[in-house]
């Protein structure tokens, strides 16, 4: 038994090697299976890689795969999504790059694997029936992958997880397996956090790999975009809001978007911008809204089609089939195809539904960024409606991804004057814009649109001042202070930090945060000649700054400002474009005379200071940093 154990294992070995030889792999991917096996080398046993989509995630952790067969005692491995196209893309490309490796998919009735393949994919609904789970015993097992793994801090996957590492804590009502030797779980997603920033944590012990999707387009292996932002009155303020996902619930938010005065303006701007585009994709909010809109389409004698969760599986594959091969136009879904889905040919992508959720707007916008030159697709189309990130905080839209201000108009700009204009000075905020920030008028149904096309986004990344990365990670005024210090006033209520911690004895770097909150205000603590805070709390540590920054973001709405109170934290809050205070300029030309600074240019500058550059300049000055004048431009 244990020679034909052995045997088997090493002529699988041989054949990987061989067939290994013949699978080109691009760079990164061969420097993600690289950052991968020194990772479990080193001792490590649940580890995260994050991949935008269209870079070859499933390429990648089926050849892990085949590299870790020399490094582990089981011989079988299992892949876990969280739907059946998923399931079907992952066997099929472990089918084509492995031929010799038995490939099984544990799935629903019509899907019953022996639990003794090379290769099992399954579903977590399914592998959450215990009898389903207990066929993959963890003592044969060699590898766990988790497609999708922004899911896994999920309680439904952790049920799943513990079964294969005691380790990951669980209310489980599956019983655990007794595990024998260390199984590596390894876990892909274009999208590595979740909406709170805190769980991830649980399952996974760090992040070895990331590649950001704007360096893909940069360097050719993504598709370019060219994004259009229409601005329409909708109201969301009265949209309820998930305390689970963090995101909006959707039948509340269809009742604002899902009208005829809206649909009729999705399709129009569609017409206007994109009617010459081949294979058009559709994210609606809910099932009456796919329906609705697929009718407004049709209505404008747009050959539209759908899809949603009801729609049966085999008439699923047909539309799907049909839509690759260029059949029709439009495509309107629900959901279904946010994540997973590979269709190269999407050209457009339209995003009919608010979010405030990062990691559902990037998968949406993800489904266009893959090349495919065979038809002629040359660069991706997104569509989204920007207009109530002035009144909601937190809505994601393209422009708040790349860093930009949804509010600025473009009319007729080429990617030069574009990229002259963020040299020469930050985007400011449209005086419009402005008005509408604080407004709490009723909303009338849109009569008019109006569109800003950014044609190089990429241009437009890395415009703000003190620490320009901040802006494409949160849209709150974070005020980069110098040696990994980032500092978030919170309007009088207490201060948030985040700084890099180096854990020398284990080796590791991880985000802390911290919270101080105010119990005085200044006038009062000056008087008690006490501090006005108390002391500082933790609220969380995370292995990424963008995760520190979304926990640190969750733990303001929730527990600092809430409500409307909340978008005075926004970097474009309107009072950070009012004029600066007196005792604003005051302490600022303080410390700028004690400088080497040209006296004369000082009048000049505080004329021209904003409420919010003083305070980025103030708070950066209390918490360490540097502040001076270079090339007629404030830096701090």
């Amino acid at each position: 038994m244990f020679l034909q154990s052995w045997l088997r294992r090493s002529f699988t070995r041989s054949l990987s090697t061989a067939a290994r030889a013949s699978i080109v792999l691009r760079p990164y991917q061969e420097s993600c299976l690289t950052a991968c096996l020194a990772a479990l080398e080193a001792g490590s046993t649940r580890i995260g890689v994050s991949l935008p989509t269209g870079a070859g995630k499933t390429t990648v952790f089926v050849s892990l795969l085949s590299r870790l067969s020399s490094q582990t005692s089981g011989s079988r491995a299992l892949i876990i999504v969280n739907s059946i196209e998923l399931a079907r893309q992952a066997a099929s490309q472990a089918k084509n790059l492995f031929p010799h490796w038995i490939v099984e998919i544990e799935q629903g009735a019509k899907h019953q694997a022996s639990g003794h393949a090379d290769v099992t994919v399954a579903t977590y609904q399914t592998l959450l029936q215990p009898k389903r789970l207990s066929k993959f015993q963890p003592e044969g097992m060699k590898a766990v992958i988790v497609d999708e793994a922004h899911h896994a801090a999920a309680p439904s996957y952790r049920r799943i997880l513990a079964h294969f590492d005691n380790e990951i804590k669980s209310k489980n009502t599956i019983p655990l397996s007794t595990v024998s030797h260390s199984i590596p779980i390894i876990g892909f997603s274009a999208t590595f956090s979740r909406h709170d920033g805190l769980s991830l944590g649980s399952v996974f012990q760090q992040i070895v790999y990331h590649r950001d999707f704007i360096d893909m387009i940069q360097e050719k292996w993504l598709c370019n975009i060219r994004f259009t932002s229409v601005h329409a009155n909708v109201d969301l303020t009265n949209v309820t809001v998930n305390s689970r996902t963090g995101d909006f619930n959707a039948s509340s938010l269809a009742d604002v978007i899902n009208t005829k005065t809206v649909n009729e303006l999705i399709v129009q701007t569609w017409m206007d911008r994109a009617s010459e585009r081949k294979s058009t994709l559709v994210f609606c909010v809910n099932l009456s809204h796919v329906a609705e809109l697929t009718k407004t389409f049709k209505s404008f004698d747009v050959d539209a089609r759908f899809l949603h969760s009801g729609t049966p599986s085999t008439e699923r594959q047909e539309v799907i089939k049909a839509f690759k091969a260029q059949e029709f136009p439009v495509l309107i879904n629900c959901a279904i195809l946010t994540e997973g889905a590979d269709i190269p040919n999407i050209d457009c992508v339209v995003i009919a539904r608010p979010t405030k959720s990062r990691n559902v707007f990037t998968q949406m916008v993800g489904r266009g960024m893959r090349q495919s030159p065979s038809t002629g697709k040359t660069d991706c189309r997104i569509i989204d409606f920007v207009d109530s990130t002035t009144r909601v905080a937190g809505v994601i839209t393209t422009p708040s991804l790349f860093g930009l201000d949804p509010a600025e108009v473009f009319d007729d700009e080429t990617v030069d004057s574009l990229k002259e204009r963020v040299s020469k000075s930050p985007l400011p905020m449209s005086a419009d814009s402005e008005a509408r920030l604080d407004s709490n008028e009723s909303i009338p149904a849109p009569k008019s649109v109006t569109y800003t096309d950014f044609e190089d986004p990429l241009a437009l990344v890395d415009h703000c001042s003190g620490a320009p990365h901040i802006s494409r990670l949160s849209n709150h005024a974070w005020v980069g202070c110098g040696e990994d210090v980032y500092v978030l006033e919170c309007l009088g209520r207490g201060t948030i930090r985040i700084e890099k911690v180096i854990d020398k004895t284990e080796d590791k770097e991880y985000f802390q945060a911290s919270f101080a909150e105010a119990v005085l205000d200044l006038a009062g603590a000056n008087a008690k000649k006490t501090s006005p805070f108390r002391r500082s709390r933790q609220i969380l540590k995370a292995h990424t700054l963008r995760d520190a920054l979304r926990g640190c973001d969750t733990y303001a709405g929730q527990r600092v400002l809430k409500g409307h109170m909340l978008l005075g934290l926004m970097r474009n809050a309107k009072w950070r474009k009012m004029p600066a205070s007196e005792a604003q300029k005051e302490l600022v030309m303080k410390r700028w005379a004690k400088r080497d600074i040209d006296p004369a240019s000082i009048p000049e500058r505080l004329e021209k200071l904003t409420k919010g550059e003083a305070a980025n300049i103030i708070t950066r000055l209390k918490h360490g940093a540097q502040v001076g004048i270079h090339r007629n431009k404030m830096c701090v």
